[in-house]
């Protein structure tokens, strides 16, 4: 991992920029920190954690250190960052195409060599992995991806994390209630057909069953009658002769076969959304388009459905914390010159959303900059978010929002050895980032 990447990092290393020091497989590595942050809220003093082959192997109080393992120590040690809501990583033209549509895989638009400098910045500032997104404004953009902000050759976390949707975005021109309810509409209509494209799959599929019994149960029931049957046909063709009168054979008539519904991929991909199998992301703003939204898809029980940007959300926190909808925040001070969608931007709403008890994430608005996600954070609890929740913001709940707890977002045995460590507290913006390490490689140090 990495290996490409040592010429462009050693060149970096003189001016400040980084330090790289690159490991083989197999490598031991040790943290210790004086307060290891397991997850939000649940944290160990001191705390050590056992790095090797790029996994957590062991998570403790007081681990002794293998022999020949580098260690690595700081005040402060906590799982990399995960921006839930980027495009780092991704091939421009990809990034600005509104022409996508659920079949798009991102994944055929990562280009890791496209501006190598932002994504070293990005885990300067503890960013290790990221939701990223082809058509990111499209009324309907490709399957998202997570990236590992570190790999070169293979940086995929997870190649269909969820589909996108926006609603109500300027691009480029504003759009009128009219056509913003429109877009709303259109929306449920396709979560509405990948359901019912579901429901004929299923429907098909008992038909199958049932016309395969059937002709199974026929074939062994001509299979016993066959001598009988056989006698009976010469009986009947004897009579028939004597009579002078034609002889017509009884014919088996088997029922039709059941047929396939036509595959559409699409609408197979808009199944999975409405299946709850792929997280649906909307990008909505404005309180009418979301109130219509969150009214239209409350029948949908399976749908896994995500909020990005949320402007005027607290009109509907009600309803986002009944139904645990993840709901990512730009916290970002973007002065009075805005699209109009951001009109009423503020930076209290994620404190605002979180008290409501909506299950907030912090984002970086969807833009390659994923170095600003702490400065983000920290922000966010400068205006009135819980500092543990705004570390889980950037943590633990977008890996669970995109199924990848499992690998990133805490300090556990198993998972991927994303760790930061810093000489204070991870949000503290006076903290200094002493070492990133991304699948057990030291990445930044």
């Amino acid at each position: 991992m990495l290996a490409n990447l040592s010429l462009y990092l050693t060149v970096l290393a003189p001016t400040g920029l980084l330090a790289y020091t690159p490991q083989t497989a197999g490598d031991l590595v040790v943290v210790r920190a004086e307060r290891l942050i397991l997850t939000p809220g649940n944290e160990l003093a001191p705390g050590v954690v056992l790095i090797e082959d790029g996994r957590i192997v062991g998570v403790g109080g007081d681990l002794a250190t293998p022999e020949g393992a580098r260690e690595l120590s700081g005040k402060v040690a906590c799982a990399g960052f995960i921006d839930p809501w980027s495009s780092l990583g991704l091939d421009p033209q990809s990034v600005r195409d509104n022409a996508t549509n659920p079949a798009v895989r991102t994944a055929d638009a990562v280009d890791p060599w496209h501006a190598p400098h932002l994504r070293l910045e990005a885990l300067r500032g503890g960013v290790t992995s990221a939701r990223v997104q082809a058509g990111i404004s499209a009324p309907l953009g490709g399957i998202g991806v997570l990236l590992g902000l570190s790999e070169a050759d293979s940086p995929i976390l997870l190649e269909d994390a969820c589909v996108s949707a926006t609603l109500g975005v300027s691009r480029p021109r504003k759009v009128d209630i009219f056509d913003r309810i429109s877009e709303v509409d259109r929306l449920v209509g396709l979560i509405e057909k990948g359901r019912a494209y579901r429901e004929s799959q299923v429907e098909y599929n008992h038909e199958i069953e049932e016309w395969e019994k059937n002709v199974a149960e026929k074939e062994k029931e001509l299979e016993e009658d066959f001598k009988k049957a056989k006698k009976k046909r010469e009986k009947d063709l004897e009579k028939a002769e004597e009579k002078g009168s034609e002889f017509k054979e009884k014919r088996y008539r088997e029922d039709k076969k059941p047929k396939r519904p036509k595959f559409d991929v699409v609408s197979e991909i808009l199944a999975r959304v409405a299946h709850g199998e792929l997280t649906l992301v909307v990008e909505v703003h404005r309180s009418a388009e979301l109130r219509r939204l969150l009214t239209n898809t409350a029948d949908f029980d399976r749908l896994r459905l995500v909020i990005v940007g949320a402007t005027e959300a607290l009109d509907h926190v009600d309803a986002l914390a009944e139904r645990r909808i993840p709901t990512i925040v730009w916290p970002a001070p973007i002065g009075d010159v805005r699209r109009d969608e951001y009109s009423e931007h503020d930076l209290s709403l994620a404190g605002e959303l979180e008290r409501a008890g909506v299950l907030v994430l912090l984002g970086g608005g969807g833009g390659p900059h994923a170095r600003e996600l702490r400065m983000l954070a920290a922000l966010a609890v400068s205006q009135g978010l819980d500092r543990d929740g705004a570390l889980a913001a950037i943590t633990t709940r977008p890996a669970r929002a995109f199924d990848v707890a499992g690998r990133v977002g805490a300090l556990k045995s198993g998972m991927d050895a994303d760790v930061l460590v810093f000489d204070g507290d991870p949000l503290d913006t006076t903290s200094k980032l002493l070492y990133c390490l991304s699948k057990g490689e030291v990445v930044v140090e």
